[in-house]
């Protein structure tokens, strides 16, 4: 893996959430060859662990930690042993996230009949998988935030990344609370740079466009890889007319993690999603 332009990060610990998953995966590996000592955190154990170590055989320093971003009780453990084994935390990457079948409707438009038929509308839409899909995304930033951003306080060159999401500029079909989430985590961005400011820990976040993983790819591809239905009004919605590659977003990562070149950047969210948000169908 190449990576975009020079950050270094020698000397800085990364706490990266989600780790486990196909792009925080690439992120912690990204902050690792940047020169940081990295902490993957990941409820997934193997995952983590298979990450990590596939970082330290490429000559950086890992750790994996299992991690869940709801327990504040259980992150306040991993972050005792993060200080120990890495020491203070100076990036946090939150990356861990998601959708929920039982927060999804089956069909894009409700229809007269759909109440009755054996379909899951907007009105049998499961409170527990909806709140399992707010509290994953929006306290799964927010508690990691309050266990690792006390290590940053009063320390130079401290940032947060938070994964926001296409969903936060305009709702997605089918999935109401992850787009809702996901709306909250760009706002939540823009809060917290605020309320940090005058403490010199900066925080921003990536929204990816499209980009394939463990999570969507059987909602994008059929058993025979061939593109669904909802797979092509994606592609025809961005104008490059292609899903991201994991790798294109270390640009964006590496920039918003590099104080000599984003000093004086804090509350964005930057987009990486080829075109999608720009276009209005026409």
């Amino acid at each position: 893996m190449s990576l975009a332009f020079g950050t270094d990060l020698n000397g800085k610990v990364a706490v990266v959430t989600g780790a486990g998953g196909v792009l925080c995966g690439m992120f912690a590996k990204t902050l690792a060859k940047s020169g940081a000592k990295v902490a993957v955190l990941d409820l997934n154990e193997e995952a983590a662990e298979s990450v990590a170590k596939e970082i330290v055989a490429e000559g950086g320093v890992a750790k994996a930690y299992k991690a869940n971003v709801l327990d504040k009780t259980n992150l306040e453990e991993v972050h005792a042993k993060v200080l120990v084994d890495l020491g203070p935390c100076d990036l946090l990457l939150n990356g861990a996230g998601g959708n929920n079948p039982r927060a999804t409707t089956t069909k894009e438009y409700f229809e007269m009949g759909d109440i009755e038929a054996d379909t899951i509308s907007f009105f049998d839409l499961d409170q527990a998988g909806v709140e399992f899909v707010f509290n994953l995304n929006f306290i799964g930033t927010l508690l990691p935030s309050q266990v690792f951003a006390k290590d940053m306080i009063g320390r130079e060159g401290c940032n947060i990344i938070n994964v926001s999401s296409m969903n936060a500029y305009t709702p997605l079909t089918k999935i109401p609370a992850y787009s809702g989430a996901k709306a909250a985590i760009s706002n939540f961005t823009q809060w917290l740079a605020v309320h940090f400011s005058k403490v010199g820990i900066r925080v921003n976040a990536i929204a990816p466009g499209f980009f394939v993983t463990k999570q969507n790819e059987k909602l994008l591809f059929n058993e025979d890889g061939s593109p669904t239905a909802r797979s092509q009004k994606i592609l025809n919605a961005t104008p490059m007319g292609r899903y991201g590659e994991a790798e294109e977003l270390n640009g964006a990562l590496l920039f918003l993690a590099n104080n000599d070149a984003a000093g004086f950047v804090t509350g964005v969210v930057i987009p990486v999603d080829g075109g999608f948000s720009a276009y209005s169908g026409v």
